[in-house]
């Protein structure tokens, strides 16, 4: 468990920037990753639709309403920053059945925020990517010195990826407080996962912190970002 006490905290303001194989990003606190030199936003992990594939496998009902309130973070994000690009890294959708099952004011509402800019879907394990959607649909994409992956790969630089939905638990006078993160070093950064409905792992557990040679920094989410870093 990490405590507050141990760590320095190395910033409490709404974005937090860091440097990767020379490109430098802002890691918002929505969880989008924000490359502004290149116009370029990136969201990871939306799972769309999470609701209704519980309920069709006569899992727990939850309240339908994660696609609507994920994509209104999504629609505010891209008007605070308006990027050329946006970049879905994969499991946009919590299975391939979702993507046919949004309603037609949701499939509107993505259709309004693809006008005007380019629009990658990654595909992921969960799904192919949205094949009835607007937009290019790739395994992954180069940019640059930068890969953009669903799933990080050992031994990979300059590589921007999702999957693992890292969190970060601290303490805070008493209580123990877990969030989402986003996990980087000087050459990669796993994202967190962007959707409502979405579960996690530590970022101290060995399949993601056997990604990173040396130091990680912890980039936790919410109201505020703060960064800590990771043995």
């Amino acid at each position: 468990m990490q405590s507050a006490e141990i760590f320095c905290l190395f910033s409490v303001i709404d974005q937090h920037h860091f440097n990767i194989s020379g490109e430098t990003f802002a890691a918002l606190a929505s969880g989008a990753l924000w490359w502004q030199d290149a116009g370029v936003l990136v969201v990871s992990d939306l799972h769309l639709g999470k609701s209704g594939r519980i309920a069709r496998r006569a899992g727990p009902m939850l309240p339908p309403y994660e696609t609507r309130e994920t994509l209104a973070r999504l629609e505010a994000d891209l008007l605070r920053t308006d990027p050329r690009h946006l970049i879905c890294l994969g499991d946009s959708f919590d299975d391939a059945r979702a993507a046919d099952e949004l309603d037609p004011d949701e499939q509107a509402w993505i259709t309004r925020m693809q006008a005007g800019r380019e629009w990658t879907w990654i595909e992921g394990n969960h799904d192919p990517g949205p094949l009835g959607l607007g937009g290019s649909h790739r395994r992954e994409l180069q940019i640059g010195p930068l890969v953009f992956r669903h799933i990080a790969q050992a031994g990979a630089t300059g590589e921007i990826s999702g999957h693992f939905h890292p969190k970060f638990s601290l303490r805070v006078r008493g209580q123990t407080i877990t969030r989402p993160c986003f996990l980087h070093d000087e050459s990669r950064v796993i994202l967190p996962a962007y959707g409502t409905y979405t579960g996690g792992l530590s970022c101290l557990d060995p399949a993601l912190r056997g990604l990173f040679a040396g130091q990680a920094t912890a980039i936790i989410t919410g109201k505020t970002v703060r960064a800590f870093p990771i043995p």
